[in-house]
C-alpha cells in the first residue's frame, strides 16, 4: 500500500477512536494522549517504505529517530502530569463551561478531533517529501538534525523547570511567588517550551526540504513545498492556544499583566526592565 494512504487510514481510525472515547468518557483529552504517539507511527511508515524499497533511507531513518525522541520526551512529560490517568486538560473544562453543550460538541468534533488529528498528519509530511525525492544525506541535513536535537534539549529543560516549579508550588500549599514561573528560561519567554516545540517541527520540515532541493526541485517545490502547511498551521495553533491560555492566567494572577508586558510571549528575548510604580 502507498505509505501516505496507510498514514491516512491510521489517522482516520485514531481520529474516530478519540472522538468516540470523548463521547463515552466525557473527556476531551484523548487527542492530547495520542499527540505524542501517532506522529511517530506516521514517520516510521514512510521510513519503512524507504527501507523496503532499497533506496538510500538514511535521511528518513534519521527523521524517524528524531520524531521518536520527540515523542518519548513528550509522552514522558505528559504522563508524569497525569495525562494518561483520566485527567482532562483544564482548558477544555473552562471552555465547556463557557459554551452551550451542543456548540462544545461541535467544537470537539471539528477542532479538538478533526483539525488536530489532521494537523498531526500534516506535520509529518516532510517525511513523504524525503521519500518522494531520495537523495544522499548532506551537511545541511546534519545541521538541521543538530538544531532539532538542541531544540529538543531546550524543551526538556523548559519542561523540567516548569515541573520543578509546580512541585514547589504544591508543596507550599498552592501559593508560590506570583503564582507562575518567571525564572530560568521563563525569564526570556512566557512559553519557551512552546517555542522549542514549534521550532523542532520547522527543522523537521527543513530536512524534508533539503531532500527536495538536492533532487533538483529548485526553490519553489524544494525549499518551499506543500508540506510547509504543517508547521505553519502548528504555529497558528500554538499562537491561538497561547492567547486562550494566557486569558485564563491573567484572570487568576494579578501580576501576570506585568509579566506579559515585560516578557516575550513565545520567542526567547531579553526581558524589559520592570517599571517602578
Amino acid at each position: 500500500m502507498d505509505p501516505l494512504s496507510l498514514v491516512i487510514i491510521v489517522a482516520a481510525v485514531a481520529s474516530a477512536a478519540c472522538w468516540v472515547l470523548s463521547l463515552i468518557t466525557r473527556d476531551t483529552s484523548w487527542v492530547d494522549r495520542a499527540w505524542s504517539i501517532v506522529p511517530v507511527v506516521y514517520v516510521w511508515i514512510f521510513a519503512a517504505d524507504a527501507l523496503a524499497s532499497g533506496i538510500d533511507a538514511t535521511r528518513l531513518v534519521v527523521m524517524a529517530l528524531l520524531v521518536t525522541a520527540w515523542g518519548v520526551r513528550l509522552t514522558f512529560n505528559f504522563a508524569r502530569k497525569g495525562g494518561y490517568t483520566g485527567t482532562e486538560d483544564y482548558r477544555w473544562a473552562i471552555l465547556r463551561a463557557r459554551l452551550p453543550s451542543w456548540l462544545f460538541q461541535v467544537f470537539n468534533l471539528l477542532f479538538i478531533v478533526a483539525f488536530q488529528m489532521t494537523l498531526l498528519v500534516l506535520i509529518t509530511l516532510p517525511a513523504g517529501v524525503a521519500l518522494r525525492d531520495p537523495a544522499p544525506f548532506t551537511g545541511w541535513d546534519a545541521a538541521f538534525t543538530a538544531l532539532f536535537l538542541a531544540l529538543l534539549v531546550g524543551e526538556t529543560i523548559a519542561d523540567q523547570q516548569q515541573w520543578n516549579f509546580h512541585r514547589r508550588k504544591k508543596a507550599a500549599g498552592g501559593a508560590l511567588g506570583d503564582g507562575f514561573l518567571t525564572e530560568g528560561l521563563f525569564r526570556f519567554s512566557r512559553h519557551p517550551n512552546f517555542f522549542f516545540e514549534q521550532a523542532q517541527w520547522w527543522m523537521f520540515y527543513a530536512i524534508g526540504a533539503t531532500a527536495a532541493v538536492a533532487s533538483g526541485a529548485g526553490f519553489l517545490g524544494g525549499a518551499v513545498n506543500a508540506s510547509i502547511v504543517g508547521p505553519v498551521l502548528l504555529t497558528a495553533l500554538f499562537i491561538g492556544s497561547t492567547i486562550f491560555t494566557e486569558s485564563i492566567s491573567a484572570s487568576r494572577y494579578p501580576a501576570y499583566a506585568d509579566y506579559r508586558r515585560r516578557t516575550s510571549m513565545i520567542v526567547p528575548w531579553p526581558p524589559l526592565r520592570r517599571v517602578n510604580a
